[in-house]
């Protein structure tokens, strides 16, 4: 019996389930998990969508082997007033967005909600611009009301 970790026989269970569960406070997943930080942390606050007011236009360069700059915006969001980068999808959707333009931004879709591809430290894109679908401008269907 000397030499085992594990404690053995019938009234073991306690130990046991003690022992788990202080081997299961190392994992990452784990933590995050019971600590509830992914809402404490998240500028969304837990909502699936957030709105903002672009701060800036800015150029993210994409990760290797991808040689190319991903036009993404600066959004102060307007709930918390955390500052955000979000992506902006399609060929020249950047043209459809200015400074101070009032923007709903979502998530990008990527593993566990971090970054999608090879666009570095973006979580979050933009899919309205002062209340049209940003897919509707880009498409020619409606046209981006004047502020």
């Amino acid at each position: 019996m000397t030499g085992k970790k594990a404690p053995a026989g019938l009234f073991a269970a306690r130990k046991l389930r003690r022992k788990r569960l202080k081997f299961r406070w190392s994992q990452r997943e784990f933590r995050i998990r019971m600590l509830d930080l992914k809402r404490k942390y998240d500028p969304l606050e837990g909502a699936p969508m957030a709105r903002g007011i672009v701060l800036e236009k800015v150029g993210v360069e994409a990760r290797q082997p991808n040689s190319a700059l991903r036009k993404c915006v600066r959004v102060q969001l307007v709930k918390n007033k955390k500052v955000v980068t979000a992506f902006v999808p399609r060929d020249g959707g950047i043209l459809y967005v200015d400074e101070h333009d009032e923007v709903i931004i979502e998530g990008i879709g990527g593993p566990r909600g971090r970054s999608m591809g090879d666009i570095p430290g973006v979580r979050y894109r933009v899919v309205m611009v002062n209340g049209v679908s940003l897919k509707a401008l880009w498409e020619g269907k409606k046209q981006k009301p004047r502020k």
